[in-house]
């Protein structure tokens, strides 16, 4: 069992190694799903130890993406690389929700050797079994997926579903909401990566809020819920 922990501080990604992680996804922006962290988050990432996955969204929003917006992802896969990245995260829409061939590929082309997720995009998809056949065809490795529900633990039967649809030819990676207390659901559909935040939250400084310069709340990764994760996936799988 892997357990992959998203991660967007230098903080975080020290308490991820720390709690026994086996890869992390680097992002910016966690409240926002995740954004292309930094090239300096990047290279600082690349000497801890583990295999880190950097997402590549270069905004908030849906993944439907401008020629612009895929030229600079482009540009951000090459930078992810050059950092010492093993792999990066990727996605892209039609309008309607289903993947956009073309875009991936063209992604996916830059990617060149690299590790492949699919992320999220993939549960807005309107045909399951479709999207799992493009994945497997442009080369992923694995898809991060809740199961099109917004917590994976609502999503039991479609990731038993897209689990069968895969039959081995990629792995199928549970997120959203994943923590040490529902992990055995997850292992018992034969799952053997799952994704989590492991995050706790803290207050944020009140001059900050005031000015608008942060959220209420910030959440960090600890730990202590990593290795709870760890040990309980082990447990059960």
């Amino acid at each position: 069992m892997l357990i992959e922990v998203c991660a967007a501080t230098p903080e975080s990604i020290a308490a991820a190694v720390s709690g026994g992680a086996g890869r992390i996804e680097l992002c910016s922006a966690l409240e926002l799903g995740g954004l292309t962290p930094s090239a300096g988050l990047m290279r600082q990432a690349a000497g801890c130890g583990l295999p880190v996955f950097a997402m590549i969204r270069p905004r908030a929003g849906d993944f439907c993406w401008s020629a612009a917006e895929l030229d600079l992802m482009c540009d951000d896969i090459t930078t992810a690389r050059a950092a010492g990245m093993a792999g990066v995260v990727l996605g892209a829409s039609h309008p309607d929700g289903r993947l956009h061939g073309a875009a991936l590929a063209r992604l996916v082309s830059a990617a060149d050797d690299m590790g492949l997720t699919l992320h999220r995009c993939f549960d807005l998809t309107p045909d399951r079994a479709e999207a799992v056949e493009m994945a497997v065809a442009l080369g992923f490795h694995r898809i991060l997926t809740s199961g099109h529900a917004l917590r994976a633990e609502d999503g039991l039967a479609a990731l038993a579903e897209v689990q069968s649809l895969a039959a081995g030819r990629l792995s199928i990676m549970a997120g959203s909401g994943v923590t040490a207390a529902n992990a055995a659901r997850f292992t018992a559909l034969g799952l053997r990566e799952l994704h989590a935040s492991c995050a706790a939250p803290r207050p944020a400084p009140a001059a900050a809020i005031a000015f608008g310069f942060t959220a209420p709340e910030i959440r960090e990764t600890r730990a202590d819920l990593v290795a709870a994760l760890v040990r309980a996936a082990a447990l059960t799988s």
